[in-house]
């Protein structure tokens, strides 16, 4: 009987999961169908206004002109001579109508893509939160109700600490976010090799990628210094670090970071071995809130701001971002690019006449 009920909770909460994906399409239709509507019906009036109203200025133009004739007056004393250049500048009041419509229709349908992003974010802020704590509170139960085994208990509070993490990484994104934004946020730059600071990084937080394989390669042996704020820095390495594992089924996630220097840049390469990138979303990808796959589907987890972040963490250090992708399931690359200080000569010694 307990086995019937349960079967019969999962098939309802499918049923209204479906109810709920179908509502929100249709929602979606609506909203994108009802600007686009109110913005070609508004073009198609302007435009028969300006035609109705040009073939009634003509028609009565030519009857006046048979009254003319037929009382021999003159013309020039009856109709005015700039009858085009009326029609030209209320060709022009139109034009200017139709322009103002039409930054009308953008504005407005720039404000919805920010409502569907901000509702989006939220949905899944909101799934990232309740999962964990969901998890650990029945953790937490099966503790209070049960009496475990050692091993059993070790188990359980490795999946608390997980959870844990998980919710402590969305906490810190968003107050990231902020902090970043925060005009009175103090960036606080400091000269630094960028190839040992990454291979410290890599070490100091080894536990957090348990599991997986970090290199770094440096082929041609230069030191690559430059000015960072090492707390931005290292926020871009955890964020670039953790999606390459986090988006991984190979059995051992690896990422492979080089440094190379090209035409006066530096670039930083994050190669993976993970699920790939579609080609379709690589130039959105670090679109604030952005995440691959529909707004409703909440399975990929992320607050949909990790990218969004090292890109702007990339630009404040005067560089950019950039991701590609190779065959899709075959891994990613994200290379960081900072422009790159030209080597000055070294000084040639003091009584050296050869």
């Amino acid at each position: 009987m307990q086995l019937q009920g349960l079967n019969g909770i999962k098939t309802l909460f499918k049923q209204l999961c479906r109810d709920v994906s179908e509502t929100t399409v249709m929602n979606q239709l609506r909203f994108l169908v009802q600007p686009i509507m109110i913005f070609i019906f508004s073009i198609v009036t302007v435009a028969v206004s300006l035609i109705l109203y040009i073939y009634w200025y003509v028609e009565i133009s030519s009857g006046l002109r048979a009254v003319i004739s037929k009382s021999n007056l003159d013309p020039g004393q009856v109709l005015a001579p700039q009858t085009w250049v009326v029609i030209l500048i209320l060709s022009i009041l139109v034009g200017i109508i139709l322009m103002g419509i039409f930054t009308i229709f953008v504005y407005n349908q720039k404000t919805l893509q920010l409502y569907r992003l901000q509702r989006s974010f939220i949905n899944n802020f909101t799934h990232e939160l309740k999962t964990p704590v969901t998890s650990l509170k029945l953790y937490l139960e099966t503790f209070r109700k049960h009496r475990l085994s050692r091993e059993d208990q070790l188990k359980y509070v490795d999946y608390m600490i997980r959870d844990a993490d998980r919710l402590s990484e969305t906490i810190n994104h968003i107050l990231n976010l902020a902090r970043i934004e925060s005009k009175t946020y103090k960036k606080n730059f400091v000269t630094t090799e960028l190839v040992g600071f990454t291979e410290q990084f890599c070490e100091r937080n080894k536990h957090i990628f348990h599991g997986s394989e970090i290199h770094v390669h440096n082929t041609t042996g230069r030191l690559f210094e430059y000015k960072i704020d090492i707390a931005l820095f290292e926020m871009l390495l955890m964020n670039l670090l953790t999606n390459a594992i986090k988006y991984n089924s190979s059995k051992i996630p690896r990422v492979d970071i080089s440094f190379e220097p090209r035409d006066g840049e530096l670039h930083i390469r994050f190669e993976d071995n993970g699920i790939g990138l579609p080609r379709s979303e690589i130039k959105k990808i670090f679109r604030k809130f952005y995440q691959i796959g529909r707004p409703d589907n909440l399975s990929a987890g992320g607050s949909g701001i990790g990218l969004y972040l090292v890109d702007t963490i990339a630009r404040i250090h005067k560089g950019k971002a950039r991701a590609e992708s190779r065959e899709e399931g075959s891994g990613s690359v994200f290379t960081i690019i900072l422009p790159l200080k030209p080597i000055k000569p070294a000084a040639a010694p003091q009584g050296d006449n050869s």
